[in-house]
């Protein structure tokens, strides 16, 4: 409909004598009203006044004039700059009930396009289990993987092991240190970060541990067979426990790439360049790029050892991954503490002559109303214990409300709702924003939460099952109340709000969007009797359309319905 006014307004407004009027340029100035006294729709016309050189109050009123009669608008009315549009309420509904129920799992898709994009995340290090942090990580990754896809394009997600290097070495020299050959007696990356929190402890009253890590890192790279050995046996461990907290949140990668796989390469990219002139060595050994006459630092690309950084291998795999996708675009899906590593390699890449484009979309850290997360001392929270004792506060809700419910349902309720918390308590906090993630908070079912929203959905679904429909074709209502028309209003917005999330990549706005729709909905639902009344079928196919625009916008924030709570 605001395509349709936009298209009005633009025929109108050049009758008025202005120049070609883009309909795009209109669409965007639409408003919806904060009162429904006020219409359906409103335009600001002071956005004209300069092109027509009248004022907004005149272009309204002449705008007003033109469109009285049209058969879309029921009457147009001015409030100073504002040109108010009333619309036929019954034809719109109808139209918009008819888009979406005809195709409900392409609704508010847009059309495909040639476009590849290339998403790495969570691209952890082997020495710990995944934490928090990367479940924000993960969950915006995941996100926004669906919401490129609504909007046409190809994507591919991948995901970098950072499994060498002297993180990983830390975990190695301490259980080299203390382990004793002992095997995972608890989840099995939980075991390794272990002994990185270890050697933390040990390096502060023995600081020489600190050159011990950079031998070891010289042995691996040498080939040291017992190095090798040892950092087989431990990335091994971190690998199978990824891959169950992967696969508990719901992430799968098209492709992985690994450090210890490419890091060779990166270093001969960086040597074939040294030797092109992009890059120079220092007195000590050190293969540099001098980037201060842009406003940045000098960039260690190789150690004076010979060993390689993690720009060496970041470097590399921008051109891996150009010949693995042809992509349009390589998103680094990055905590914003990494803003400048990204700076940098963008930076680097363009004097090496890369022309292809990345992007670094760069999110705010996580920490806990008590404080900020540090791996190394031990106070993560690891991201598979959190959903767990999410879980079981979940499941004791549910039990509570439900004693009798059978113990296999109510573990997957639990499941889907602690899961349900925390991706959209991590979702609907602005990306680009640091935020802080209260656990208990996130299960609540009133208010902005994951579960509100499934209770939402659980309340259509539940009405649809018992409310029968009525005779008649829900096409021949006459009129809509306000809270209908509110609803319909907000589920044909699904469609430009796909489009703007996914242009400004930023899947917050649909989790803004996902709660706000709900929020009406439940308006609905206490002000529109659905069963025995004059608009059944017409509420029956609202609630449906609702359910299913609900659905597809939890889709994108990576969350499974539950047909009853």
């Amino acid at each position: 409909m605001k395509t349709k006014i936009a298209a009005l307004l633009a025929e109108k407004i050049k009758e008025l004598g202005a120049e070609e009027v883009k309909i795009t340029d209109l669409l965007a100035k639409i408003e919806i009203p904060p009162t429904r006294d006020l219409g359906d729709f409103a335009f600001p016309c002071f956005v004209l006044a300069k092109e027509l050189a009248l004022a907004p109050a005149v272009i309204a009123n002449k705008l007003a004039n033109l469109l009285a009669g049209h058969n879309s608008i029921q009457r147009a009315e001015v409030v100073g700059p504002y040109l108010n549009l009333f619309v036929d309420r019954a034809s719109f509904a109808i139209s918009v009930l008819d888009e979406v129920l005809e195709n409900p799992e392409e609704f508010g898709n847009a059309p495909k396009n040639d476009k590849k994009i290339v998403i790495e995340f969570p691209s952890p290090n082997t020495n710990k289990p995944l934490h928090l942090g990367h479940l924000r990580n993960m969950a915006i990754g995941e996100s926004l993987a669906r919401l490129l896809e609504a909007n046409g394009e190809k994507v591919f997600r991948t995901n970098l092991f950072n499994d060498r290097g002297v993180h990983i070495c830390k975990s190695m020299l301490a259980y080299q240190k203390e382990g004793k050959n002992a095997e995972p007696d608890k989840k099995s990356d939980h075991f390794v970060g272990d002994y990185y929190v270890k050697f933390g402890a040990l390096a502060k009253e023995n600081p020489e541990l600190e050159q011990e890590i950079q031998e070891m890192l010289l042995k691996w790279e040498s080939g040291d067979q017992e190095t090798i050995a040892l950092w087989q046996k431990m990335n091994e461990w971190a690998f199978s426990g990824f891959r169950e907290t992967f696969k508990l949140v719901g992430i799968k990668h098209d492709k992985n790439y690994f450090e210890s796989e490419i890091y060779q390469a990166g270093k001969d990219l960086v040597l074939k360049y040294l030797a092109s002139g992009v890059f120079s060595k220092r007195e000590d050994g050190a293969v540099v790029i001098d980037l201060t006459a842009d406003g940045l630092d000098e960039k260690v690309l190789l150690r004076a050892d010979g060993t390689s950084v993690y720009m060496t291998q970041d470097l590399h795999l921008a051109f891996l991954k150009e010949q693995d996708y042809h992509y349009d675009d390589s998103i680094y899906i990055v905590g914003n503490e990494q803003d400048y590593h990204f700076k940098v390699l963008a930076l680097v890449l363009q004097k090496m002559g890369f022309a292809k484009k990345i992007s670094h979309l760069s999110y705010g850290m996580i920490a806990l109303p008590e404080g900020r997360m540090k791996s190394r001392e031990g106070t993560v929270v690891d991201a598979d214990n959190l959903v767990w004792e999410l879980v079981d506060l979940a499941k004791e809700g549910i039990i509570e409300r439900n004693s009798e419910l059978d113990g296999a349902e109510a573990d997957e309720r639990a499941m889907k709702i602690a899961l349900a918390a925390i991706k959209y308590k991590l979702l609907k906090a602005n990306i680009f924003k640091n935020m802080i993630f209260d656990p208990k908070e996130s299960l609540s079912f009133d208010g902005d939460t994951g579960p509100y929203l499934l209770y939402s959905f659980a309340r259509a679904n539940s009405i649809l099952a018992k409310v029968p429909e009525a005779e008649g074709d829900f096409r021949d209502t006459a009129n809509l109340e306000d809270a209908e028309f509110a609803l319909i209003q907000k589920i044909a917005g699904f469609r430009e709000v796909l489009a703007y999330a996914g242009e400004s990549r930023n899947p917050s706005l649909v989790a803004h969007y996902a709660f706000e729709l709900a929020q009406i909905f439940n308006e609905f639902y206490h002000s529109c009797q659905v069963a025995n009344s004059e608009n059944t079928n017409l509420r029956l196919k609202l609630v449906e359309a609702f359910s299913l625009v609900l659905q597809r916008s939890l889709y994108i924030l990576g969350i499974e319905i539950l047909e009853k709570m």
